[in-house]
């Protein structure tokens, strides 16, 4: 079996990128609510030409899967890769910025590192794709995020200034004075800032009469018009669903929202409201403690009860300490799973949770070619040595554009050097 998974991964790594790539006998989870048995997928100029029970074209690379599972390649909907390779040394994390005077105008992308060791982590761990985002500090606006690529190499940069992220509830309120109230009116003024310089500009004013007035410094502002232009999405940080519905009234004054909730974990209290609000939700798959006076109402059964009511979910990571790796997706949808197998719980079918870290996240932030394994996609595969959402489980091959990707690591090169030394043998690093 391990001599297979290599001679895999070899056939893989060996393709030439210019012939189409054939890989047959697979079952195939497109990600779009179906599983193919006995599947062949043909892989051509990095997107996906055909998946069905068709014969590859001639001259194509042929691998035989043997079987195996092929999916998606992996979307996070919000990590911090690339911008926080060690979250407890200030000099490896640009998640925030505590003492910046701009806010809404900070950009992760010049601080992205593509040679960040847990891009190869969770490329690894069969991660294609991911949603990055920035942490509020001192304001509750906390910048522009990006999305990437966990191809090999400095280059991941897929799209930047993909998003907007502010931060409300709990940690806005503090950011904003110490209350709610001081938050909500903090975000009303600055999208009203935003929507007069850009009406000073369409009239020719430049957009700078009256900007001494402002709060927020000029770059701030001119970051924002995009934001109530709706032509960048505002990613709203909130848990409580008190806060939810705020957020969602907000449509009324600035109808061009384009809104993304993060968090919501009492979304499930008012998920008839976000699915009538057409407002996607980007969450946790596992917290469900009441770890503070907004998330009372967690409970594991809130993605379940979201997706029951029509709202379109993906997963994330929250940063917080059981959340934070992104190669761990597939568990915190198998744990999904299980749920609605409990006595009272509500989950999601295996298709679902497919779609939850795939084609969910890849549809909330605009990534219309990726997510699914069908003609014209995105040729983002991985190939797994058995149940995707088992612990046991882990990729043996993984394609980016149609490219094999290694998936080697720090934390794997670490391994293979120490495992097999005699207890005798100093490690390689101290010999003479």
């Amino acid at each position: 079996m391990k001599r297979a998974v290599l001679l895999l991964a070899t056939l893989l790594a060996g393709a030439a990128h210019a012939a189409p790539i054939a890989i047959t006998n697979a079952t195939v989870m497109t990600g779009a609510g179906a599983t193919l048995d006995h599947a062949t997928i043909v892989v051509d100029g990095g997107r996906i030409r055909s998946v069905g029970s068709g014969a590859a074209p001639p001259g194509a690379t042929i691998i035989d899967a043997g079987g195996k599972t092929v999916t998606p390649g992996l979307v996070v909907g919000m990590s911090d890769l690339g911008i926080d390779e060690i979250g407890g040394v200030r000099e490896a994390n640009d998640t925030e910025a505590r003492k910046s005077p701009f806010s809404a105008s900070l950009d992760v992308v010049p601080a992205l590192n593509g040679r960040d060791g847990g891009i190869a982590v969770a490329r690894a761990g069969g991660v294609t794709r991911a949603v990055v985002g920035p942490s509020a500090s001192r304001d509750i606006f906390a910048g522009q995020g990006a999305l990437i690529a966990l191809r090999d190499g400095p280059d991941v940069l897929v799209r930047g200034r993909a998003f907007q992220f502010v931060e409300l509830g709990e940690n806005g309120a503090e950011a904003a004075g110490g209350s709610r109230t001081a938050s909500f009116a903090l975000f009303r003024n600055a999208l009203d800032e935003a929507q007069r310089f850009a009406a000073r500009k369409g009239r020719g004013g430049g957009g700078d009469d009256g900007a001494h007035e402002n709060i927020y410094q000029r770059a701030d502002t001119v970051a924002l018009v995009a934001v109530v232009n709706g032509t960048q999405p505002l990613v709203v940080h909130v848990e409580r669903a008190s806060d939810i519905l705020s957020v969602l009234a907000l449509k009324a004054d600035f109808p061009k929202l384009h809104l993304i909730l993060f968090g919501a974990r009492e979304g499930w209290t008012v998920a008839d409201r976000i699915a009538a609000a057409h407002v996607p939700v980007i969450t946790s798959a596992i917290d469900d403690l009441p770890d503070a006076f907004e998330t009372l109402a967690s409970t594991k059964s809130n993605v379940g009860r979201l997706v029951a009511a029509g709202v379109l979910v993906g997963i994330g990571t929250s940063g917080g300490e059981s959340t934070n790796q992104p190669r761990n997706v597939t568990q915190f949808v198998g744990n999904l799973v299980a749920q609605g197998r409990m006595p009272g719980g509500v989950g999601v079918t295996r298709d679902q949770a497919l779609s939850l870290i795939t084609r969910n996240p890849a549809e909330i932030f605009g990534m219309t070619d990726t997510g699914t394994i069908a003609p014209g996609q995105r040729a983002d595969l991985v190939m797994w040595d058995g149940d995707p959402f088992e612990l046991t489980s882990a990729p043996v091959a993984v394609m980016i554009d149609g490219v094999s990707q290694p998936i080697t690591s720090r934390q794997t090169q670490l391994r293979d050097r120490y495992l097999r030394l005699q207890h005798d043998t100093l490690p390689l690093a101290y010999r003479p």
